[in-house]
């Protein structure tokens, strides 16, 4: 099996490039004295050179990108319908060197291709580019390496080289929950960090179930999902916000759930009389990060009031010294959306694009406190259990 690395190769001339991938078979007891290489030619105008012989040189450099080479082969190719050429580095005319005798553990190396789009050897187009992962799967002939078991298989997943049993790269971790429900499956919420130099808290750069972050205060993209407070990422927080998103907003149901997992995915609204959408109350379900139903990804919790508040108050001081309203919720580094609301008595959304509202852990009595945020102000507050408000994740 194959693993791929890829490298954009930057070219001497403007608008000719080289985009190329290079492979490693999978290294066993015995390294095959070769490396697979693959590159996209395009010309001066920037257009693919398809279906036409090319003459390259291609050299392995050692040291730095402007380095001695220590072993130069050329190739004489053709490139396919896709403008792609696929060669054996170690397999070409030799100029110099001897492929077998590289020692790839006195690196770092850098591979250095000329191309020549005629078929001949004035080479026009020029990369360089560092190998960083793929000399360790030849330098590993010479025996065992540290790190790696007799009859392991040295295997490149995610553009790292890992040393796996079987050569099959392991199935990654997500960092969401047991049973998390992703609004949109085919693109769940990425987890980058972000860091408000004043309160020193790192948090996620978007809100749960968000394609990204925001871009602008009515970035419907960046407004993701409506959480009730208290409750896992079952479903019931998925919101359609625009035409083509691929996501359904979940169903409705009035019957209130009397256990900490409804079972279900609707979003359960309340009579006027009641304040949640569980009965009894459980006031611990969202309280730090072995909170019972917390749906935040893997070492992220739901915010405090004061975590809440410390980001409100960060942003009227410099360096963000914005206004302490909706201006200043997507000026600070969080740049935090007016989402609107999901109302806790009809399930309906409201004031999207005009007002936010996000959840904090804290509860007050038999409601819980939220940061709301409107083009005049911005204070905390305090707001029925059965709201579905946004949610912003905190690095715990």
């Amino acid at each position: 099996m194959k693993k791929q690395i890829s490298t954009i190769v930057k070219t001497a001339l403007g608008f000719c490039a080289l985009v190329a991938v290079m492979h490693v078979q999978s290294v066993r007891a015995q390294a095959p004295e070769k490396m697979s290489y693959q590159a996209v030619i395009r010309n001066a105008a920037n257009e693919l050179v398809t279906v036409q012989n090319v003459g390259m040189q291609v050299s392995v450099l050692q040291g730095s990108a402007n380095g001695s080479p220590v072993y130069v082969e050329t190739h004489n190719a053709s490139t396919n319908d896709n403008g792609l050429v696929s060669l054996e580095l170690g397999t070409g005319t030799v100029v110099s060197g001897v492929f077998a005798n590289i020692n790839w553990g006195a690196g770092p190396f850098f591979l250095k291709a000329e191309t020549d789009p005629t078929g001949g050897t004035n080479y026009t187009i020029t990369g360089t580019s560092q190998l960083i992962s793929v000399p360790y799967a030849l330098h590993a002939k010479n025996g065992v390496p540290s790190g790696a078991t007799q009859g392991q298989v040295l295997t490149f997943c995610d553009g790292e080289a890992v040393w796996t049993d079987d050569g099959e790269c392991p199935t990654p971790v997500s960092p969401f929950p047991q049973g998390y429900v992703h609004c949109n499956p085919n693109n769940p919420t990425q987890v980058v960090d972000v860091t408000n130099p004043i309160t020193g808290a790192t948090w996620m750069d978007r809100n749960l179930g968000a394609n990204r972050a925001a871009t602008s205060s009515t970035d419907a993209e960046s407004y993701g999902s409506l959480f009730q407070w208290g409750r896992g990422a079952d479903g019931h927080q998925s919101v359609n916000r625009y035409a083509g998103d691929g996501v359904t907003t979940s169903g409705t149901t009035a019957t209130l759930s009397s256990s900490d997992t409804p079972g279900h995915g609707n979003f359960i609204t309340i009579s006027t009389s009641s304040l949640d959408w569980r009965s009894p109350q459980n006031d611990n379900l969202w309280q730090g990060i072995n909170g019972t139903n917390n749906p935040c990804p893997t070492g992220y919790r739901i915010p405090t009031e004061a975590e809440l508040n410390n980001e409100r108050l960060s942003w009227v001081q410099a360096p963000i010294s914005s206004t302490n309203n909706s201006a200043g919720a997507f000026a600070s580094p969080l740049k935090l959306p007016m989402a609107g609301f999901r109302n806790h008595t009809t399930g309906l959304l409201g004031s999207v694009g005009s007002v936010g509202y996000y959840w904090s852990s804290t509860v007050s009595s038999t409601i819980s406190r939220v940061l709301f945020f409107g083009s005049s102000s911005a204070f905390m507050n305090t707001n029925s259990r059965a709201f579905g408000f946004s949610v912003r994740c905190i690095k715990d």
